[in-house]
């Protein structure tokens, strides 16, 4: 499936405009997490467990949408963005969408 930011594939013709498909995930900081990030926050440096929690929700999100689009009978998604928010206390969503389309 091609998966773009763009709102056309070079060199692909959309035939098809299925509509907008999204995916998203909530996931919540662990103990372990907190404390590393806690230190981190002291000395400085990447906070890399709260960067790989990033990195598998996105991936979560974006797997959530592209099924999606399969099943309106999409080969492709484009004009895709991200959206962060912040749920509750220690939880945060990942939110993806895109236009599901038919290229050929």
């Amino acid at each position: 499936m091609f998966i773009t930011n763009t709102e056309e594939i070079h060199g692909k013709n959309i035939t098809i405009c299925k509509g907008v498909v999204s995916g998203s995930t909530v996931r919540a900081k662990h103990a372990g997490r907190d404390i590393m990030a806690s230190i981190k926050n002291i000395f400085g440096g990447e906070l890399a467990g709260y960067t790989e929690l990033l990195s598998e929700s996105r991936d979560e999100a974006m797997s959530r949408m592209k099924q999606q689009a399969k099943q309106m009978g999409a080969n492709a998604i484009v004009n895709v963005r991200f959206s962060t928010s912040s749920v509750a206390a220690g939880a945060a969503e990942i939110y993806v969408y895109g236009t599901a389309v038919v290229v050929e």
